[in-house]
C-alpha cells in the first residue's frame, strides 16, 4: 500500500463511516480500483482508520463521554447488542456475502428505502425527538435491530440505525446523533477483536503509511460529522437514497 493509497483510503473512511452510504461498500470498490489485495498490511490499516472513526466521535461528544450519561450510554449499549450477538454468531456467513455485486444491489435497495421513508413515513415535525438523551429504551431495541441489516455489505451501519430512528419518532438530527454515538460501541467492539486477531500483522505494516491513514481519517470523520449535522439543519436524507441509488446502479454496470 502506497501513500497515496493510504491518503485515498483514509478520505474515504473518514467521509463515508458516518454518512449512510457505507464505509465498506466504498472502501471495497475503492480498493478493487486501486488493485489493493487483503494483507497483513491493509488488515492493520483496516484497524487504525476504524481506531481513528472512533475517536473523532470521542473528540465530538467529550461532553456525552462521563458518568452523568449513563442513562444515554444504557439505551446506546442497549442498541448494540443485537448487531453483536447476530455478528457474532454468523461471522463467517457475514464474510461469504462480500461481493461488489451484493454491495451494488444493497447500495440500490437502501437508496429506495430512504427515498420511500422520506417521502412517505416520517411523523410530523412537531411531535420528532430533538434530543437523543430523551430516546426510550423500547426506542432504543428497535433502533438496534434496525442496525443488523448493516451486517450486509452495502447496506450502511449509519444508514439502517438513522432509517431505525427515523421510523421510532427522531428526528433528522437526533438520528443522525444516535447514530454517531452508536458507533462508539459498534467500531470499538470491531476494533477491539480485529487487533486482537491481527497484532501481530502491525509488525509488517509501514508505519508512515498506518500514521497517515490515522490522521487523515481521523480529521475527515471529525469534520464530516460536524457539516453533516449542518447539512441536516436544511436538507433531508433524499439526497443520500438518490446517490446511493445511481452509485449502486453505476456498479452494476460496471461488474
Amino acid at each position: 500500500m502506497s501513500i497515496f493509497d493510504s491518503i485515498l483510503l483514509g478520505v474515504i473512511e473518514g467521509f463515508t463511516e458516518f454518512l449512510p452510504i457505507s464505509s465498506t461498500g466504498h472502501l471495497i470498490v475503492a480498493s478493487h480500483f486501486l488493485g489493493i489485495d487483503q494483507t497483513s498490511v491493509t488488515k492493520a490499516y483496516e484497524v487504525i482508520i476504524q481506531f481513528a472513526a472512533i475517536l473523532a466521535v470521542i473528540f465530538n461528544y467529550k461532553e456525552k463521554f462521563t458518568l452523568r450519561k449513563i442513562d444515554l450510554w444504557s439505551k446506546v449499549f442497549l442498541a448494540f447488542l443485537p448487531i453483536g450477538v447476530v455478528g457474532f454468531l454468523f461471522s463467517h456467513q457475514i464474510k461469504e456475502l462480500f461481493s461488489i455485486t451484493v454491495v451494488a444491489i444493497m447500495f440500490i435497495v437502501g437508496g429506495v428505502i430512504f427515498v420511500l421513508v422520506e417521502k412517505f413515513f416520517i411523523p410530523q415535525e412537531k411531535s420528532m425527538i430533538e434530543d437523543v438523551e430523551a430516546v426510550s429504551f423500547k426506542q432504543a431495541i428497535i433502533i438496534g435491530v434496525a442496525q443488523v441489516f448493516a451486517l450486509v455489505p452495502g447496506t450502511s451501519r449509519a444508514g439502517s440505525t438513522i432509517i431505525g430512528a427515523l421510523l421510532v419518532g427522531l428526528s433528522r438530527r437526533a438520528s443522525a446523533e444516535f447514530s454517531f454515538l452508536l458507533a462508539f460501541p459498534v467500531m470499538g467492539a470491531v476494533t477491539a477483536y480485529d487487533l486482537l486477531k491481527h497484532y501481530k500483522e502491525f509488525s509488517d505494516a509501514n508505519l508512515l503509511t498506518l500514521g497517515i491513514g490515522f490522521f487523515v481519517a481521523f480529521g475527515v470523520a471529525y469534520l464530516t460529522i460536524k457539516l453533516f449535522l449542518k447539512f441536516l439543519e436544511k436538507f433531508t436524507f433524499l439526497f443520500f437514497g438518490i446517490y446511493r441509488i445511481i452509485f449502486g446502479v453505476v456498479l452494476l454496470l460496471l461488474f
